[in-house]
């Protein structure tokens, strides 16, 4: 069985910046404590921007910078990882992932065979987004949706996020002392997303993203504990389901492939289409693409390949997809029967493209 272990910069910094590299030995220590189970491990591991900027001197920088700075910092971060597992007789490898890693077939299909074949020879995989080369308009932004979707690459058992508190709590303790440990959580509703909305204080992702990772993992059918990096023996425990490790997030029976996964929850909507009723039942009792006949409206600005949110004729949102045209041709063929263009395609969204949301 497989596990996928992700920690956040909150985590293995201090204030300063500077890693802690006390807390990457605790965490290699677990990892071996879970391998020696029987186990295979793969970490998942954010701060290499902010322990290159130690390095440099630097607070801050534009995009190209803070680039720069991600590969100053990722030898670093590796250093202290390759130390701390072989201080436990294990063997790290340093897999640099980025999002067409999982859209684009092939380079799924590489992904998953280089992460099984490391794992095969003993070897504890960690993991961290391309940041150095990464496009800012294809790129994951925070490490909680890469271990989501590796934990799904890999049909892990579990997910584990670890972090600088209990895990989900009822309110932002920053602003609210009174703010307590929910420990189970069967369904991510919008009433949920609206508690956590606050960032790390010195994290790319916060809670809100930790909740859209356990939303993917839920719908992998994989359960995500959220916890405290600091807990002792966390990771045990949160794979063994101990009560009050942190926040679990229940698995569902329904596992979807790591694109639906990518459209449905991971990247963010540009905008609104609505359709007619006759629109709405083809999508969902037929499964077919959505064409411009039934389009109603459209609301926002996007261009192809940009993800947006399908309304009915209620209102409500059910589906989401990658829009073959921009808004403004979206527009301009709603309640035609094909398309105005010879260069333009007759589906506003392919059914390949298209998620049910639940």
């Amino acid at each position: 069985m497989t596990v996928v272990v992700k920690i956040g910069t909150s985590s293995l910094t201090a204030e300063s910046g500077d890693l802690r590299e006390s807390a990457i030995a605790q965490l290699c220590a677990q990892v071996a404590d879970v391998r020696a189970r029987g186990r295979r491990v793969v970490i998942v591991t954010s701060a290499a921007i902010h322990a290159g900027r130690a390095v440099l001197g630097l607070d801050g920088g534009d995009a190209v910078t803070l680039q720069a700075v991600s590969a100053v910092g990722q030898t670093r971060l590796m250093r202290m990882y390759e130390s701390a597992l072989d201080a436990h007789g294990l063997v790290g490898g340093q897999v640099l992932l980025a999002p067409l890693d999982f859209f684009e077939r092939q380079q799924y299909l590489h992904a998953r065979g280089t992460l099984e074949k490391l794992l095969d020879l003993g070897v504890v995989p960690v993991i961290n987004e391309n940041d150095a080369i990464a496009d800012d308009a294809i790129r994951f932004g925070d490490n909680d949706r890469i271990a989501a979707l590796v934990a799904n690459l890999l049909h892990a058992e579990v997910l584990v996020l670890l972090t600088d508190t209990e895990g989900v709590l009822t309110a932002d303790p920053r602003v609210d002392v009174s703010a307590s440990l929910i420990e189970e959580i069967l369904e991510i509703d919008r009433e949920l997303d609206a508690v956590v909305t606050g960032p790390s204080l010195r994290g790319s992702g916060g809670m809100a993203s930790k909740l859209s990772a356990a939303r993917i993992a839920a719908w992998s059918g994989i359960r995500t504990v959220i916890a405290n990096a600091e807990r002792p023996n966390v990771l045990i425990d949160a794979i063994d389901g101990v009560a009050g490790v942190g926040t679990t997030v229940v698995a569902r029976d329904t596992r979807w492939p790591a694109r639906k996964l990518w459209i449905a929850f991971a990247v963010r909507a540009l905008g609104h289409i609505a359709i007619d009723e006759g629109a709405k039942r083809a999508l969902v009792e037929r499964g077919t693409s959505l064409l411009g006949i039934g389009v109603t409206s459209v609301d926002g600005k996007f261009g192809v390949g940009d993800a947006v949110e399908v309304l009915g004729p209620d209102g409500v949102v059910f589906a989401k997809g990658l829009v073959s045209m921009r808004s403004d041709q979206v527009a301009e063929v709603a309640g035609r029967h094909s398309a105005f263009a010879p260069h333009v395609p007759d589906e506003v969204i392919h059914r390949d493209e298209l998620v049910l949301m639940p």
